[in-house]
């Protein structure tokens, strides 16, 4: 019976990401990977300054990211509506990717952590192209 009921919920979860987002991209899946990742070391930074874990804080920055993906949601529907395929949608994806890349840098700074020069350029390119 718990089998039925976790393969049902599974299904319904399935069906309405499949709703929101069309056929799952593999830049949504950086996108997720690189929001962790943000999200991690963004606690590590704040830790290492000595600040702690502020729940405020902590609960600000999932809303966010909730908000990014209610963004890329909206962009979705947006191309089904202009029938557009996947331009708007991956537009905002690419977006808040380069917006991900730079505050994980930022927060690689904050922790002392050395990055690969070749990546601290692009991100500082794509930084620059954001303002």
């Amino acid at each position: 019976m718990t089998l039925v009921w976790l393969c049902s919920v599974s299904g319904l979860v399935g069906s309405v990401i499949t709703f929101a987002f069309g056929s799952w991209m593999e830049s949504l899946t950086l996108l997720l990977v690189t929001m962790g990742i943000d999200y991690i070391t963004g606690v590590a930074a704040s830790i290492r300054e000595g600040k702690g874990l502020n729940s405020v804080f902590g609960a600000w920055g999932l809303a966010r990211k909730g908000l990014t993906l209610l963004v890329i949601l909206l962009a979705h529907r947006i191309d089904i509506l202009l029938e557009t395929n996947t331009i708007t949608m991956g537009a905002a994806i690419y977006f808040y990717i380069a917006n991900e890349l730079i505050s994980i840098t930022e927060n690689y700074g904050r922790i002392g952590l050395p990055m690969p020069e070749r990546l601290r350029k692009l991100i500082e390119v794509l930084k620059d192209k954001q303002q």
